[in-house]
């Protein structure tokens, strides 16, 4: 685990809630997604996605990476629900990283809560977890929206009665980090998902996660 810098404003209260991104977080779905991307951008007319530059794209920020694939914005919700189906048809073949379920126990068991912000469906997120797992997750807001993820940061937030500063929001993308930062909450990335170390470096999370009990030893350190 390592800090970036130093904690401050509103980033000083303890962590009461951790919000997970899904995808690239949680659950190892990059080479599933890699195996569908070509199907994808035909049918949604962008840019293909050549072997030799995936890794480049490691080193952009979503934005970025979006641009480059010439996506529309205004297209990203039907990818996203496409997507979805996908998935809920492919669930068995995407698999939790390691370490994933022992994190989640060590999270519930010391008292904080934890919710699940993502594009992909609650459904397909319980059938990935596997129902022990899912259990441990208090709040999921799911589904894709034009305007990102901080209204569903904030809509957690509200439903769950914590104040931004309390939060700590958790991902693997740059889209991640703004998104918290746009609320008010702390930020923290996995360097074991989609974006490269570099690119979520030169974005300022608040930490970064080399490995998931990194995350435990976080948030134990900040929850007094």
């Amino acid at each position: 685990m390592a800090d970036t810098g130093p904690e401050t404003g509103n980033a000083v209260a303890p962590i009461r809630l951790v919000i997970f991104d899904f995808d690239g977080t949680l659950s190892d779905s990059g080479d599933w997604f890699l195996s569908v991307v070509d199907d994808l951008a035909r049918k949604f007319r962008f840019r293909t996605v050549q072997p030799d530059e995936v890794e480049m794209l490691r080193h952009r920020s979503s934005r970025e990476v979006i641009n480059f694939l010439g996506i529309a914005r205004w297209k990203m919700p039907l990818i996203a629900r496409h997507l979805r189906k996908l998935v809920g048809r492919n669930a068995h073949r995407i698999e939790l990283f390691p370490g994933t379920p022992d994190l989640l126990e060590q999270l519930a068991a010391t008292g904080v809560r934890i919710a699940l912000v993502t594009s992909n469906s609650e459904a397909n997120a319980r059938k990935i977890l596997g129902e022990q797992h899912a259990a441990r997750i208090d709040f999921y807001a799911c589904g894709s929206s034009l305007f990102g993820k901080a209204p569903k940061f904030r809509r957690v937030l509200k439903k769950m009665g914590i104040p931004a500063g309390a939060a700590l929001a958790i991902g693997d993308e740059t889209r991640d980090i703004d998104a918290a930062r746009e609320v008010g909450m702390r930020a923290g990335s996995v360097l074991w998902g989609y974006a490269s170390e570099k690119v979520l470096v030169a974005h300022a999370p608040d930490t970064l996660f080399r490995e998931p009990q990194d995350i435990v030893a976080y948030v134990a350190a900040h929850r007094s």
